[in-house]
Order: C-alpha cells, then structure tokens, then sequence
C-alpha cells in the first residue's frame, strides 16, 4: 500500500487511518514487529514526530504495543483487529449508501449496482 495524503486534513491523522488499513488488511499481521519510527517516516515522506504521534495514537486504541528494546508491534488480539475492519467496512458501506442515495437510488438499488459490479470484476 503506497502512502497518500491530502491537504484538508491533519497529516497524523491520515498516518492513523492507513497504518490502521495496512493492520486489518493484514500487511501487518498481529504479533509482527511494524518498521521504525524513521524509517516508516521516510518511506510515508513525512516528518519522523507527525509518525510517532500516530504511533502513539495507535498505542492508545491497543493496535500496537511496544516493547523497550525491540520495536512495536501490531497486537496479537485478533478480535480487536476484526472488531476494526467491521466497523471500517460499515464506515466504507454508509459513505457508499449516502452516496448513491444523493444520486436517487433507494438502498435495494444501491445493493443491486454492487452486485452486478463484483460479478463484473
């Protein structure tokens, strides 16, 4: 996953939401150790305090732990991490729905579209 970021929102923001997606998509899995902070820093191209602020961000909501010596590292609670892609997936399908009703759909059209499109791709 490639870092990208906009300018209408706090960039320690935007390094929580993708290092969040990059845990439940399973780039990094439970239990494994994440990059360091200047490494990750440089790789995202922003400033090594913005990426340890999301860090620590993440440290709060239990995603990641560290450990003094060795590094942080994803948590090894499964279901906190499912718990997170449900409820980003139910954010992902209200924008959606929001979406297409401004458009004119009722939600049963809106569930047929991505029926059709996933039995397209």
């Amino acid at each position: 996953m490639s870092w990208t970021f906009d300018g209408g929102r706090p960039l320690y923001t935007q390094l929580v939401e993708q290092l969040k997606a990059k845990i439940v998509s399973g780039e990094y899995p439970p239990g494994q150790r994440i990059p360091p902070v200047r490494e990750l820093a440089a790789e995202a191209g922003v400033n090594p305090n913005t990426l340890q602020r999301a860090f620590s961000e993440l440290e709060r909501e239990g995603l990641l732990h560290a450990e003094r010596t060795s590094g942080r590292f994803v948590t090894e609670d499964v279901s906190l991490v499912e718990y997170l892609r449900g409820e980003m997936a139910r954010e992902l399908a209200d924008q959606y729905l929001d979406q297409t009703r401004q458009l004119g759909y009722s939600n049963e059209q809106a569930v047929e579209l991505i029926r059709r499109r996933s039995e397209e791709t």
